[in-house]
């Protein structure tokens, strides 16, 4: 009997055939073949919401192909991803091709000789609860869009969208800047007395005035600490060693992977998606093509039983019983079981360590497969045991404490210094002091007065977004799916409502004008947790407990009322055009600022008989070393601020970071600073070619646009 299976990637095909015998053809659909039309609604509101769908133009050939490959086979199996997405992809495939066979839907969470042998062997029914879910978000998503964006353009800019998902993500991220905007630093110190022990110098903060926590806000407060101690004893009151556990952290989820591979590699969501794909779908190692991870898009932290034996069975082999827990451990995902259908994210063999893949995988592959591996290996080992000492000394009144820590048992923190990366199992201690001094004073013991330190601080705002963060906050909130997160944070991105500037989420003008319209007349659409409460319906469809029409009516009735109003006072409004200092130089009048895809442009009050465009350039009180004409900041087509001379083209000086006044002693580009994590800056030359250390720093990837078109 010959068997066709379809599955969405060229990649995920060829591995897949591999596995399977002669009697087996394995086709490609690449993704979607069938979607709701771009350039009309496509959903019957009056008709109780009908979907309109058509073929996804472009899909054409692959269609004939697989029509043509239906004719010749006995069977047809559909093998598309194991989540909402991959179940409607199914069933359109089913509907278009005329599949009669009920049980012709295969699922697997790991594309591996076993899994797919297993999965061909018992087909199921299309899930149509998941197929329904993915249609009513669809819907939903297609409703605001397409009813929201004509009135965004009618008084922002054509082209702008909004959405469910991406506008509370937009929000969110506005909001943090008003945040920032609104801080008011305060004043605050602490102080620290070095006191001298046997085996070196005791540095303890002041953590207790009398019964209270002390909290010093001013010069004035440390004066007075000061004063107080003139001729105080500083006796250890206590001396105390606590045994302390650490449990490991769950295998990945994507919100996970994601979050971790931005922190820990610098890895961008979507480009850390891209990457989990290739590993997911199959890699060649030593000749054959494989797959090294199990589905990367879950929300589960959930491990099958033959997976946890198996690395039980490698943790106690690999670092001794003593590493392998007596009972596995179990983690309970988001929804609060431990009993959902998708598995986290793990290694298909936990015996492809990531030094043997290697040699097969590129940087970034290597990377993120090490981070995956290492987690789940993690997960399943002994907690990390820890002996914390507490000295307490006090002083009069005044209490300070100094305290440390030192690993007694490494636990599941050894897979980790393997790796050479710190995970918490180095010996430490609070304020810098070596353990061993801690550890040698004696309850009772009057330690001699060296000096008192106090340090001055300031509080800071709250950090902006970063796609970590962003990633983060969406999921303890409710917002979007695994699904969702990488193309959500690209939507934003691309649509220019936020920028990225050294790993931050900045908002830009246009996403907070956009945010701004949307609080005042769509605050439902906006709201962190009217958006929540829709997952979690939606979550309800596929669970089989909510009809999805149901879903849709339910929010139609009142965004339709919404809608109206809307319209109405939308209309009414007036944004007329701010106006400059500057005058068209090609007919004469004034210059006007306007929104454009990359915020504010400056054109010609007299549009359209005129349609004279300016970028707006910031001129710096900086020279230009090349010409001695004047450095301007300006933005890329992508955004990002760059700077450059305002004498080009004729002069054509570029640079990514703020130029200064000085030459490079190697090539004699004009150098520019860069900031450092530690907040300094350091000194470095623009020029890519330039052998000199101040160019050891590397550069990013390609260059600014010479001149900015609106």
């Amino acid at each position: 009997m010959k068997t066709l299976i379809i599955v969405e990637s060229p990649t995920k095909a060829k591995t897949i055939e591999r596995f399977l015998g002669k009697s087996y053809v394995v086709k490609p659909c690449m993704g979607h073949i069938r979607d709701l039309p771009k350039s009309t609604m496509g959903v019957d509101i009056e008709n109780d919401f009908a979907p309109h769908y058509i073929t996804i133009r472009g899909k054409g050939d692959i269609i004939k192909v697989l029509r043509d490959e239906v004719k010749k086979v006995d069977r047809v199996l559909l093998g598309s991803d194991p989540d909402r997405e991959g179940e409607a992809i199914a069933w359109h495939l089913q509907q278009y091709l005329g599949i009669n066979d009920e049980k012709c839907r295969i699922s697997f969470n790991e594309i591996t000789d076993s899994a797919i042998k297993a999965a061909v062997q018992k087909p199921t029914a299309i899930d149509i609860d998941k197929v329904e879910a993915q249609q009513a978000r669809r819907i939903l998503d297609r409703l605001v869009g397409y009813k929201i964006s004509p009135l965004l353009w009618k008084k922002v800019k054509k082209g702008l969208s909004a959405g469910r998902v991406q506008s509370v993500a937009v929000r969110l991220i506005c909001d943090r800047e008003d945040e920032i905007k609104a801080f008011v630093s305060e004043e605050y110190w602490t102080m620290y007395a070095h006191l001298q022990a046997q085996k070196g110098e005791l540095v303890a903060r002041l953590a207790k005035i009398g019964d209270k926590k002390a909290e010093l806000r001013s010069r004035e407060d440390v004066d007075r600490v000061i004063a107080d101690l003139k001729g105080e004893q500083y006796r250890v009151d206590s001396l105390a060693v606590k045994g302390k556990s650490k449990n490991p952290p769950p295998p990945f989820t994507t919100s996970m992977m994601q979050q971790e591979a931005s922190r820990r590699l610098g890895m961008m969501a979507k480009k850390t998606m891209q990457t989990a794909q290739q590993l997911y779908e199959g890699i060649a190692v030593g000749g054959n093509v494989t797959g090294l991870i199990s589905y990367m898009r879950t929300d589960s932290v959930r491990i099958n039983d033959e997976a946890i034996a198996r690395v039980r069975e490698y943790i106690g082999g690999k670092y001794g019983p003593a590493f392998v827990p007596q009972k596995p451990h179990q983690y309970v995902s988001r929804k609060g079981s431990v009993q959902d259908a998708h598995e986290a994210i793990r290694p298909t063999s936990v015996e492809r360590t990531p030094a043997m893949l290697k040699p097969f995988l590129t940087t970034q592959q290597y990377k993120l497969y090490k981070l995956i591996w290492e987690r789940f290996v993690a997960s399943q080992m002994a907690p990390a045991l820890y002996d914390v000492t507490t000295v307490e000394v006090s002083a009069g009144k005044y209490l300070f404490r100094a305290s440390g820590q030192i690993v007694r048992f490494a636990g599941y923190t050894q897979v980790y210094s393997e790796g050479k990366e710190e995970s918490g199992a180095a010996a430490n201690s609070a304020n810098g002091d070596d353990l061993s001094v801690v550890a040698s004073v004696e309850q009772g013991q009057i330690l001699p007065f060296n000096s008192l330190e106090p340090k001055q601080h300031f509080t800071t705002p709250p950090p902006r977004y970063s796609e970590a963060m962003l990633i983060k906050t969406l999921e303890e909130l409710g917002i979007g799916r695994p699904s969702t997160y990488a193309p959500t944070i690209d939507t934003i991105l691309s649509r220019y409502y936020v920028v990225r500037e050294d790993k931050q989420l900045y908002p830009t003008e246009l996403g907070m004008l956009v945010v701004d319209l949307m609080k005042d007349y769509f605050k439902d659409i906006i709201d962190v947790e009217f958006t929540a409460s829709m997952e979690e319906q939606l979550d309800m469809v596929e669970d089989g407990e909510l009809a999805w029409d149901k879903v849709i009516s339910d929010f139609y009735g009142p965004f339709a009322k919404t809608l109206e109003v809307a319209e109405q006072e939308i209309e009414k409004i007036v944004i007329a055009p701010e106006q400059s200092d500057e005058v068209c130089e090609k007919c004469g009048k004034p210059m006007v600022y306007r929104m454009g895809r990359y915020g504010k442009f400056l054109a010609c009050s007299g549009f359209p008989e005129c349609r004279n465009t300016k970028a707006i350039v910031n001129t710096l009180n900086i020279k230009c070393l090349a010409c001695g004409g004047n450095i301007v900041q300006r933005k890329s087509r992508t955004g990002r601020v760059f700077y450059g001379c305002d004498h080009y083209p004729e002069c054509t000086y570029i640079s990514w970071e703020l130029p200064i006044e000085e030459k490079c002693p190697v090539c004699g580009t004009q150098l520019s600073v860069r900031p450092t994590r530690g907040g300094e800056k350091m000194t470095i030359c623009p020029n890519r070619e330039c052998p000199s250390k101040a160019n050891e720093v590397k550069k990013p990837k390609g260059r600014p646009a010479k001149k900015k078109s609106e």
